[in-house]
């Protein structure tokens, strides 16, 4: 599969019309809870069922030819959640690290993970590290997982960087430009955000890569995660690829 000179883009083949692939997408997986309630199960149903979705999803990204993968899996507001309920999600991480990392860096994933690290309890923080480090020297799809994430938090901590360095006198003011916020975040080396897909009929952002999502494209899919398969993600790129992305400029029609 190779890279079209002229657009940026993979053409893996698809019938997606003239915009090619989105080399980033970015994914809120939601509707977990939903899913499970709607068949008289246990949310925790909905969740294990969204993480076979998520299988289905990466390997999907690989065949379309997306270079980086990002899924919000667990936000830094998730905490509030009942008791149960989270310790049942930190238990459906270890065993996607255990049974699924090897699997991963066979078909050459690189694991990249953004989010606040400090206070993690440290059993979760060491799946973590050892997830990208195990794929670090990968080459083929880059999937960023965002785990105890917040865009806010993101930015605060991005922010308290940059005033610590004009305060030590190494960075000047003028100095700071939307490119070096870019590179004091979490993400860090990656690029901006293509497609933002949110399943399960929610419009919103839910404090999901606020900065990042500046020139992205929306596809708000009103099917729930569990059941987010090859079918529906090829939909949210077939409407990707009949927009135009302006970036604030005009178009060859002057539109």
């Amino acid at each position: 599969m190779t890279r079209s000179p002229d657009t940026g883009f993979h053409d893996p083949g698809l019938a997606l019309g003239g915009g090619g692939v989105p080399r980033h997408v970015a994914i809120i997986m939601d509707g977990n809870g939903r899913w499970a309630k709607a068949r008289g199960l246990p949310r925790t149903d909905g969740h294990r069922h969204g993480l076979d979705a998520l299988r289905g999803v990466i390997r999907h990204a690989g065949e379309r030819g997306i270079d980086y993968l990002t899924v919000f899996s667990f936000s830094s507001e998730n905490w509030s959640r009942p008791p149960a309920e989270v310790s049942f999600l930190m238990g459906l991480l270890r065993r996607f690290v255990q049974r699924d990392l090897s699997e991963l860096h066979q078909a050459n994933v690189r694991v990249r993970i953004i989010g606040e690290r400090e206070g993690l309890e440290p059993g979760i923080r060491g799946l973590l590290e050892e997830s990208e480090t195990l794929t670090r020297n990968n080459s083929g799809l880059t999937l960023i997982v965002a785990f105890n994430y917040g865009a806010r938090d993101e930015l605060v901590r991005a922010m308290r960087r940059i005033a610590g360095e004009v305060a030590a006198g190494t960075l000047a003011p003028e100095a700071v430009t939307d490119q070096l916020v870019s590179s004091r975040l979490d993400t860090a080396g990656i690029p901006d955000p293509d497609l933002i897909i949110r399943t399960s009929g929610e419009l919103r952002l839910s404090n999901f890569l606020l900065w990042q999502a500046a020139y992205a494209e929306f596809f708000f899919s009103p099917v729930l995660w569990p059941d987010f398969d090859a079918a529906a993600f090829d939909a949210a790129l077939s409407a990707y690829a009949a927009r135009e992305r302006r970036f604030g400029g005009l178009t060859a029609a002057g539109r």
